[in-house]
């Protein structure tokens, strides 16, 4: 992947350790509300649960009707786990994992407000000791839904397309959706923002499979639900936290917004109206990076703050 393969991208924490707020455990006699956003979002997975008095919480059977008669319908086993959808066998230290539902910003947080304390957790979290140690974002249902188990099972999924000009491979599931953002960019031409983000566009990366650098968890990008979209020039401005930590050292975060490269804020709107959070509104910050996660979308719609 050009230009990609160069560069190491962190890309899916959204650091929950300063913004999230908990999803609140359910009840025996109630199911989980949050629940009902993954039913919607992926509507061809039946989600059938039942109370685990054992384990305390929401046992979930999982299953995806097979395309074909030859083949058996695909399923999993998870607990609810306060968001976290785990294996059993995670359960026994699941406080290392984050709730696959954190706070995602509705609009860009300007670095001159962080206070004290946000600036000395994200120093702290963009260590490589942070980094090397903490376990993040539980990866199972995300495995189960894009049969991402293996490298030669997701290639199966994997399908060739083109994003405003570039060719970019993506997974089945996420085209659709790509496909009405790239007709949605091209609808706003007229807007001379749009036009120059277009005209300037010179790669649209999405699957790759790899591991974040500096850890042993797959990018989202090996599911083909993330890309990256790169302007020819970035004209000395910064578009990845870790790139700017290495010129501007342990201040990285407190980088000025307009130091920052950005596609313009109708794209991210539309990227984000078809269920693609942006990387530009994590504290390490990711601008060039969009990854699909509509339930993460809807639940921040009515999520407390």
């Amino acid at each position: 992947m050009r230009l990609k393969t160069l560069f190491s991208i962190f890309v899916f924490f959204s650091v929950p350790f300063i913004f999230a707020s908990n999803v609140s455990s359910s009840p025996a006699h109630h199911a989980p509300s949050d629940l009902l956003l993954f039913e919607k979002c992926y509507p061809d997975v039946s989600f059938s649960k039942k109370w685990d008095e054992e384990k305390n919480d929401w046992k979930l059977f999982l299953s995806i009707p097979s395309k074909s008669e030859k083949k058996e319908d695909k399923t999993a086993v998870f607990y609810w786990a306060n968001g976290k959808m785990l294996p059993e066998s995670e359960l026994s230290h699941k406080e290392k994992w984050w709730s696959l539902l954190y706070h995602y910003d509705k609009t860009l947080r300007d670095p001159a407000n962080f206070s004290k304390e946000e600036i000395e957790r994200m120093r702290k979290f963009g260590s490589t000791q942070s980094r090397q140690e903490k376990a993040g974002s539980p990866m199972f249902f995300f495995d189960f839904l894009y049969d991402a188990w293996s490298e030669r099972e997701i290639e199966r999924h994997i399908v060739k397309t083109t994003f405003l000009g570039k060719n970019t491979k993506v997974h089945e599931r996420i085209a659709p959706a790509l496909s009405r953002v790239e007709k949605r960019i091209l609808s706003k031409k007229d807007d001379e923002a749009v036009k120059s983000f277009i005209d300037t566009l010179t790669s649209a990366d999405a699957y790759y499979w790899r591991q974040i650098a500096g850890t042993s968890r797959k990018s989202f990008h090996s599911y083909g639900i993330a890309i990256d979209v790169l302007p020819k020039r970035l004209y000395g401005k910064e578009t990845y936290w870790n790139w700017a930590k290495e010129k501007r050292g342990e201040n990285w975060m407190l980088t000025p917004l307009n130091e920052r490269w950005s596609p313009p804020q109708s794209v991210v709107e539309i990227f984000e109206s078809e269920g693609f959070i942006w990387g530009g509104k994590w504290a390490v910050w990711d601008t060039m990076h969009f990854e699909y996660h509509p339930e993460l979308i809807a639940w921040n719609k009515i999520a407390p703050r």
